[in-house]
């Protein structure tokens, strides 16, 4: 069945933070006079993003904050971590406010090199359209960086109410496409997520690893018909 359809994921395969998780926070943290290493934070910001469960709701549910508040309980536990007590509510209060509206500017993400070529392309004779474990800040960092052109819709899991690789996402978004799963491809750079939940919901899945596996490899497999199995 010709393929269609494309899903992209967008944090870690179309765009990623312009610098270090750890150095940011480390920055932002210091001007609560909060000291801490940015290898520290980066450490337990992996534990803390490992141990933590993202967030899911009821069907027909959604965050009325947009998922805000988990966000905020994740910045509690990494410096809970780093600093060995919680912090006060107050500093978290200032502190997370800063860290979230600093990751909804487009200039603290950068777009991967071979971003803008293969959608160029693929864009041509094929739908796109961006399924993403991410909330609406989304919109304006990709807007910033001049790619919402390339997208029909942007889908994310804070308006759907689950993440990938819960299958309700990608339920939405063969609703949102108007396609059959055999029609899509979803393209990814998280093995459980990306691959395992659209593999298990019937959609072709495209692992991107660079850099033997960008952006670049999935326009010549595309266009080589090699729509089964990719991996």
């Amino acid at each position: 069945m010709p393929l269609q359809t494309l899903f992209f994921d967008a944090a870690g395969t179309l765009i990623r933070p312009a610098e270090p998780v750890g150095l940011t926070y480390s920055q932002h943290a210091l001007r609560h006079g909060i000291v801490a290493e940015p290898e520290a934070i980066m450490q337990a910001f992996r534990m803390a993003w490992k141990e933590t469960a993202p967030p899911l709701h009821a069907v027909g549910q959604p965050p009325a904050d947009d998922d805000r508040g988990w966000w905020r309980d994740l910045v509690r536990d990494v410096f809970g971590r780093v600093m060995g007590v919680p912090l006060a509510e107050t500093v978290l209060d200032g502190l997370f406010s800063e860290l979230y509206l600093h990751y909804a500017l487009p200039q603290a993400w950068s777009v991967f090199d071979d971003v803008v070529p293969a959608l160029e392309d693929l864009s041509r004779d094929h739908r796109l359209l961006v399924l993403s474990n991410f909330d609406r800040r989304l919109c304006s960092i990709l807007a910033g960086h001049d790619l919402l052109r390339f997208f029909e819709q942007v889908i994310i899991s804070s308006e759907v109410g689950a993440p990938k690789p819960h299958p309700r996402m990608f339920e939405a978004a063969l609703a949102a496409a108007g396609c059959l799963p055999q029609e899509a491809l979803h393209i990814g750079d998280d093995k459980k997520c990306d691959l395992g939940g659209a593999q298990s919901s019937g959609i072709h899945a495209f692992h991107v690893k660079r850099p033997e596996n960008g952006l670049d490899v999935l326009v010549k497999k595309v266009r080589a018909g090699a729509y089964s199995g990719l991996h």
